[in-house]
């Protein structure tokens, strides 16, 4: 392997890091709901008020639904062991890209999707503009490590094709 290659592999894993390292804290930030929205509507102030209003309907839903329907809760538990899941995914990219490229197209295909589902059900649930572009914000700020090292892929096969040849 030359170095090349091996600042290519580098980088790769920097990228793929910043992913598992994005998935495992969406994750682990899920469970925890409640306790994260009375800590956003006690330190709301600095925020503008249609914000702060919102922040506080949510977390004031939150708490009633976490008082009366604690189960609901149980389907964010759910998407938090999703995110969890998918960031254990891209472990095989961290060993190998080449060999599991599949898995950063498929995160390329995920960032994309994101942005149809914030609009379209965040319009569907009366979800606010502003925070539909927060929603979308993940997949487009998501998007940038992965198609960096699809890219390096691509350069790393190059490599690995021009120096297999040099060993026939």
């Amino acid at each position: 392997m030359n170095t090349e290659e091996q600042k290519l592999r580098l980088h790769s894993k920097i990228y793929v890091c910043t992913i598992i390292v994005g998935l495992a804290i969406s994750g682990l930030t899920a469970f925890p709901l409640e306790t994260e929205m009375a800590y956003l509507v006690k330190h709301s102030a600095i925020l503008p008020g249609s914000l702060q209003i919102w922040i506080g309907a949510v977390y004031q839903a939150l708490k009633a639904t976490s008082l009366h329907y604690p189960f609901l809760s149980y389907g964010t538990d759910w998407l938090a062991f999703a995110h969890i899941m998918l960031a254990v995914l891209f472990i095989g990219p961290l060993k190998d890209p080449v060999k599991n490229k599949w898995v950063i197209e498929f995160g390329i295909i995920c960032c994309i999707a994101i942005i149809p589902l914030a609009l379209i059900a965040g319009n569907i649930r009366h979800i606010p503009v502003f925070w539909q572009m927060i929603d979308c914000s993940f997949g487009i700020i998501g998007i940038i490590p992965l198609i960096l090292c699809r890219i390096n892929i691509k350069k790393i096969e190059i490599l690995e094709e021009h120096y297999g040849l040099w060993t026939l």
